[in-house]
């Protein structure tokens, strides 16, 4: 009898053991997603990081909002991607960031939003651009 009971106790516990590293790994592939700015119009409303070049930036101090948008992986009107900067935002930022970031390599994580048909990602603080 002990050694059924101690059969059905291994038995539980590799499964419990695939269960965990299966969600364990499947996980860590969906958190390092990693994309280019031409493919990130497919990847509306996911989490994703996408690395690319920052091809110049704007920002709009005259008009309502004033944001600053930044063109990854071409120039404006071609960019592919826009990573926007909220007025409430800026100042998290050591350097005008259409200034500072224009011609850099950079990755940046977060979810990517629709705006008239175009792929954006917002930005919040300086920490979730990362200059290669």
């Amino acid at each position: 009898m002990a050694a059924y009971i101690y059969h059905l106790k291994n038995k539980c516990m590799r499964k419990f053991f695939i269960i965990a590293m299966v969600l364990l790994v499947a996980s860590l592939k969906l958190d390092a997603q990693s994309i280019t700015p031409d493919e990130a119009a497919k990847h509306i409303g996911d989490t994703v990081t996408v690395c690319g070049k920052i091809f110049g930036g704007k920002y709009f101090d005259r008009s309502d909002k004033k944001i600053t948008l930044l063109n990854m992986g071409a120039a404006f009107p071609k960019s592919p991607l826009t990573i926007v900067i909220e007025e409430e935002n800026r100042k998290n930022f050591t350097s005008a960031p259409e200034d500072f970031y224009s011609g850099k390599e950079v990755c940046i994580k977060g979810i990517v939003k629709e705006f008239k048909g175009k792929p954006q990602i917002f930005v919040i603080k300086e920490e979730e651009i990362l200059v290669k």
